[in-house]
């Protein structure tokens, strides 16, 4: 793969098509190293229509080692959700620019694409990686399909159907997280199983499984119990440093005090990590998620980053949201969705039993309300990383 990469860096050349070439006026050759810098700063959609350029730059543009370097220099986000298009079986993803949210058209470059599997009762993005969306169906109750999906490329790839064969539990409920190995420059799905079983002197016992799926297998690989308490289900699973991070508590109702479980995706294990050591943190009502690609906790209108993970020291307040509080409506803050380069965050809230998304100004503390009203969506960066290893 490297030499094939290597010798493009010798051949490719950029040249004047024919159809626009004169013996006066023509475009100058340049080097291959110039060309690459040009063309991974370049949008997805472009790219993929720039492919049937030349042969040369088609192996430039879907070579992996391309693939890597254009989502390092990539800046261009979307705002993703599947809609149900008219019948159970059909559904769409409607995709938003990101910066539509400063808009009152939230039509604005809106982008339909078909769900491309019939095998799903009721598909929700559960998570998102370099690109790719990783889409559960969270309501089928014998097995669990997980598909992955890079819309801006139009590749997906469904995984090994996982089935719930636990025996005689209640209570069973499920998370998903997904994320990037780098030890082994591959991806991992990660299905974390919740339930509650009878133990030998008829107690009731909450454990908790995982099952990883290594992308270019064909199986799920199932890892020891994990010795921390119970999945949440009503919270997100999120990739950050390397590992995938849930709340959860020791009790299956949240009554005691929540915390962090991280699983290293390398090593396979799991470890605990306590949230801030502050009294103004509610720690049996807590929200994960990532921010700046900081593992982030929101306490109530308090936004918590942990500056170097798995030290809990490193948590620092980054910001209170202040006025949330409209005379006529009131927003509980949900999720962190993303943070703009002029520190405006966009954030996901709920206020009179409607989800909307707000964008908070950290600077002057104002906030202004978008067009948008959705839940289950997520933000995700274009790429051209393929899901099919």
């Amino acid at each position: 793969m490297e030499e094939t990469y290597a010798a493009m860096n010798k051949q490719l050349t950029l040249i004047s098509p024919p159809s626009f070439s004169s013996d006066d006026d023509s475009l100058p050759i340049l080097p291959f190293d110039l060309i690459e810098e040009i063309l991974c700063r370049l949008p997805v959609k472009l790219l993929l229509q720039l492919r049937c350029v030349c042969n040369s730059w088609n192996s430039l543009i879907s070579h992996p080692k391309f693939s890597k370097k254009h989502l390092r220099m990539s800046t261009t986000c979307r705002i993703h959700r599947i809609r149900r298009n008219h019948g159970r079986s059909k559904f769409l993803l409607k995709s938003y620019t990101l910066h539509s949210v400063f808009t009152d058209d939230v039509t604005t470059d809106v982008m339909h694409l078909s769900f491309p599997s019939t095998s799903f009762y009721l598909p929700s993005i559960v998570a998102s990686c370099n690109g790719i969306l990783c889409i559960a169906d969270l309501y089928q109750t014998s097995s669990i399909h997980v598909l992955l999906w890079n819309p801006s490329i139009r590749k997906f790839k469904e995984l090994p159907l996982l089935e719930k064969a636990i025996g005689h539990v209640i209570n069973l409920t499920s998370g998903f997280g997904f994320g990037y190995d780098s030890s082994t420059d591959n991806y991992k799905v990660v299905v974390v199983l919740g339930y509650t079983v009878l133990d030998n002197n008829l107690n009731y016992v909450n454990k908790t499984d995982m099952m990883v799926h290594t992308l270019g297998t064909n199986f799920w690989k199932s890892i020891q119990e994990c010795p921390f308490g119970d999945v949440c289900t009503k919270q997100y699973v999120i990739f950050v440093s390397g590992t995938i991070n849930w709340l959860t508590s020791i009790d299956k109702y949240r009554q005691s005090a929540l915390f962090i479980v991280s699983f290293d995706l390398e090593k396979e294990f799991c470890r605990k990590v306590l949230p801030p050591d502050d009294e103004g943190v509610d720690v049996s009502n807590l929200t994960l998620g990532v921010l700046r690609d900081f593992l982030c906790i929101i306490s109530g209108n308090d936004v918590w980053v942990m500056k170097e993970y798995g030290i809990q020291e490193s948590w620092t307040k980054l910001f209170t949201l202040s006025n949330m509080q409209d005379p006529s409506k009131s927003y509980m803050l949900f999720k962190v969705l993303y943070t703009f380069e002029d520190d405006k965050v966009l954030l996901q809230c709920i206020g009179n039993g409607k989800w909307i998304l707000v964008v908070y100004d950290l600077i002057n503390g104002t906030f202004k309300l978008t067009k948008f009203e959705c839940n289950f969506l997520e933000v995700c960066v274009e790429s051209l990383i393929s899901p099919c290893f």
